[in-house]
């Protein structure tokens, strides 16, 4: 602790407010270095990415029409998946978002729209 006080002390890092107030994710050049930024919970992705994103999942199973695929597809009704293939689509999610869906929660997982609000609810989704 006395050492990271020190550290801190003497430490000294140009930062451009207008750059984390646009929250731009790019590294800025300041006087010879380059600023980094750290992500806090705050910096979650939006419902519209997720939504993109988990489409984009599902759109690339094997067995699923893409021009079938939107927010509102069931995917046993709408999409003529079983049950096994519904498992693969939530591993793959998992993989996509970087979290582990507990069994008793990825069972309840049967349509796009379930699936975007569990993504959007889970703090550690990426």
């Amino acid at each position: 602790m006395a050492l990271r006080a020190a550290v801190l002390r003497h430490l000294r890092v140009p930062v451009r407010f207008s750059a984390l107030a646009r929250r731009e994710c790019q590294p800025t050049p300041c006087s010879g270095g380059s600023l980094r930024l750290f992500s806090s919970q705050d910096d979650q992705s939006t419902k519209e990415e997720v939504t993109e994103r988990v489409l984009s999942v599902i759109k690339r199973h094997p067995k699923v029409d893409p021009s079938k695929v939107n927010p509102d597809v069931h995917f046993q009704k709408d999409l003529g998946l079983d049950s096994l293939d519904t498992v693969e689509i939530v591993m793959a999610l998992e993989e996509e978002f970087k979290l582990e869906i507990p069994d008793n929660e990825a069972d309840k997982i049967d349509s796009c729209n379930l699936a975007i609000e569990y993504v959007c609810n889970h703090p550690m989704a990426s």
